[in-house]
């Protein structure tokens, strides 16, 4: 019997339940009391009272399984507890309901990227519930990341499950599209070093600043031998942080790094990609280089003809939303790392892009409401 977990006051009280208990991103990363708490005591209850056992990860990744555990039909919903930080958006945590000219919306931080889809999801898993005996294997995780740009959490939570799903969803804000594909990223470092000196004689020294500046000059034309992708375009290659050392006054710095983002089209090797730049560095003496891989997400595609999209198309269709919208992300969440293990994956979830990280946020409920009922629609269809 359904249990009204689909209607329109329940979904929006249990999103403005999540946006009322902060969950921000900090320095501390996944390991934030404050995620954990999210998960523990402000989700982790809703699904007890769907009657559903919760248990955790090593990480502290929350995981809820229903189900025949091992079946062909299968399922697994990934959700995110961590929010970008409040920043500047005033009154970020009240979650409350205002008018805009497209209908009434639901205003507060991590509403258009991460919570909004969470609430979906957990809605679309009660009704799930009530309704009695699945015919196959419904997985559902909430995370400790969010903003973190890595796979650990993913991969912490694929460890720790028997069978991996056939196909999964990555609850996100895509404004109620599919995300087909997205972009994958490596970070890397490359320190360049010099010899510190006092400034008031700097031919005393080799100045770090200006090996970096020579760096970026070499770096900015080049060629990253990659073929345009059809929907995203070229490879892209950017320096996002720059830092000297030492710290200190009226000194030549001895040591510059320079962080680059190196986004990975679908088809691309981390270590490919990041092999190609390593050996096209070169800096004449007396400069020194190094270079460090960072941290890796890999890129992702589906095809529009293949079994998830199919079926995403008729969970949209019964859901009177007729025909599917799909785009092509260029942020890099954990699709790409689900594809890897051979699970079919998208991004999918109410909520507008370009709000993310903004100072204002706000999802409408009609997409809220929307995002339920197809969830719930999908779920139905995959594990019937």
């Amino acid at each position: 019997m359904a249990s009204g977990a689909l209607h329109e006051d329940r979904l929006v009280e249990r999103l403005q339940k999540f946006v009322r208990f902060p969950s921000q991103q900090t320095e501390l990363q996944e390991r934030d009391p404050a995620i954990k708490a999210f998960i523990e005591s402000c989700a982790a209850p809703e699904f007890r009272r769907m009657g559903l056992a919760v248990r955790y990860d090593p990480m502290g990744n929350m995981i809820v399984e229903a189900g025949p555990q091992a079946s062909h039909r299968s399922i697994m919903f990934i959700a995110y507890a961590m929010t970008h930080p409040a920043a500047r958006m005033e009154d970020p945590f009240s979650a409350t309901l205002i008018d805009t000219p497209r209908g009434r919306a639901v205003r507060g931080r991590g509403v258009a990227e991460q919570k909004t889809a969470l609430a979906a999801a957990c809605g679309a898993v009660a009704e799930i519930a009530a309704e009695g005996k699945l015919g196959g294997r419904l997985i559902f995780a909430l995370t400790t990341a969010g903003e973190t740009g890595r796979h650990d959490a993913v991969q912490s939570v694929l460890g720790s499950i028997q069978e991996i799903p056939r196909f999964a969803v990555v609850c996100i804000g895509t404004d109620n599209k599919v995300a087909v594909g997205n972009k994958g990223r490596i970070d890397f470092d490359v320190i360049v070093k010099g010899k510190a000196t006092h400034s008031s004689a700097p031919w005393n020294g080799v100045n770090a600043i200006t090996g970096a500046r020579r760096l970026l000059e070499q770096l900015e034309g080049l060629d990253l031998k990659v073929a345009d992708h059809p929907a995203f375009g070229p490879a892209t290659l950017t320096p996002t942080a720059i830092d000297s050392n030492p710290k200190a006054t009226h000194t030549v710095p001895d040591a510059v790094r320079v962080t680059f983002d190196r986004r990975l089209l679908p088809g691309e090797e981390p270590e490919r990609a990041f092999e190609q730049i390593r050996s096209a560095i070169a800096l004449d003496r007396p400069w020194q280089v190094e270079c460090r891989r960072g941290p890796v997400m890999y890129p992702n595609e589906i095809a529009l003809d293949g079994p998830l999209f199919r079926k995403l198309t008729d969970a949209f269709r019964k859901t009177g939303r007729g025909e599917p919208g799909h785009l092509y992300c260029n942020f890099a969440l954990d699709a790409g790392y689900l594809g890897r293990q051979g699970i079919e994956a998208v991004m999918l979830g109410p909520g507008d892009i370009e709000q993310f990280h903004s100072d204002e946020e706000h999802v409408l409920v009609s997409d809220l409401v929307a995002m339920a009922k197809i969830y719930h629609a999908l779920i139905k269809d995959c594990l019937s």
